[in-house]
This record gives C-alpha cells, sequence and structure tokens, in this order.
C-alpha cells in the first residue's frame, strides 16, 4: 500500500519561501499540492466580469478578491472569487480564514469536476457557508449551503432570475450578470 505525506500550511509556507514551487502554479488541497490548470481567456475575463459586478454591489460592505489564497484548516485554495470580510490593513498580514470568508465562487470551464467534488469538500468541511459554482458550459450556478462534514445540505442550480448570498439577504445578485449573457 503507498501512502502519501500529507503538507501542512507551514511546510508550505516554507517550500514558498524557499523557492522550490517558484515556478509552479499550485495550490495546497486537504495536505495536497496540485497543479492548478492553465487559465484560458474565458476564464479570465469571466474572473475580471464577476468580480467588478459584485464589487460594484457590495461596496463598502465586503471585500472582491480574484485567485488570491485563503487559509483553511489543512489548505490553502485559490478560489477564483472570494468574498470577505473588510479589514483595516486588506490582509497584508494573513490571508482571509472562514471567519473572514461570506463566500466562495469557483469559474468552471475545464475544473467543473474538481469544483464539485475536492474543492466543494474542502469548502464544507472547513464550514465555509456558502459555495457558488459558475458553469459556463451549462450556463448555471451551482449554490451550495449550509456545509455538513464534506458536504452540503442545501444545493440550489438557477440559470436565470436573481439570488441573495446568505450573508447579505437585502442584495439581488442577477444570474445574467454572472453568466455574462447581457
Amino acid at each position: 500500500m503507498i501512502t502519501l505525506a500529507k503538507w501542512s500550511i507551514k511546510d508550505y509556507y516554507r517550500m514558498i519561501e524557499s523557492g522550490i514551487l517558484s515556478d509552479r502554479s499550485v495550490e495546497l488541497l486537504d495536505g495536497n499540492i496540485i497543479e492548478m490548470s492553465a487559465e484560458g481567456p474565458l476564464h479570465s475575463a469571466m474572473i475580471d466580469n464577476v468580480a467588478e459586478y459584485l464589487r460594484a454591489l457590495l461596496r463598502g460592505i465586503a471585500r472582491i478578491r480574484e485567485a488570491h489564497p485563503i487559509t483553511l484548516l489543512n489548505s490553502e485554495p485559490e478560489p477564483d472569487i472570494a468574498i470577505v470580510r473588510l479589514t483595516d490593513n486588506n490582509y497584508a498580514e494573513r490571508h482571509p480564514g472562514v471567519k473572514d470568508i461570506y463566500w466562495l465562487i469557483e469559474i468552471a470551464n475545464t475544473t467543473l469536476g474538481q469544483d464539485l467534488s475536492i474543492k466543494k469538500e474542502i469548502y464544507a468541511q472547513a464550514g465555509i457557508s456558502e459555495y457558488w459554482v459558475i458553469d459556463l458550459k451549462a450556463k448555471e450556478i451551482i449554490v451550495f449551503r449550509e456545509p455538513f462534514d464534506s458536504d452540503y445540505k442545501n444545493k440550489l442550480t438557477v440559470n436565470k432570475g436573481t439570488i441573495s448570498p446568505v450573508a447579505f439577504p437585502d442584495v439581488q445578485v442577477a444570474i445574467i450578470q454572472l453568466l455574462n449573457l447581457s
């Protein structure tokens, strides 16, 4: 039987600081160092569009971070978009942790399987209250809420109308804006 060694966040930081990972695009998921997929033009454009739209909706009440690390128990993923608490120092001394995160969004063009499996499990285990996957091929958004163990109790798939995030029930997010169908 083969047993893989799991890396801690401390180990991961030491590798980054020593330059071992300097020429690689990786993230730490459940103690494993995973090579990240190359980002195509459509994926990049969607991240920009969704982030700008959410910034306009949430200005003054939340910070929108694009493809930056968040720190969980044994993972340091880089979600496409993290909607996090405002801080005085803009996370200059640490990455956002679970208590800072309102919700996370992954944009899936070629990564749908990973976003709906390992990423969803990691986010649920960490207690991330809300997780959205924008499926570019199906032109729909899969919304997960109420984490329980390594899954979510509630799953909703939408492709039109509006949706209000749990953290901001008075904010109406237009699905068409997120799917770039306007």
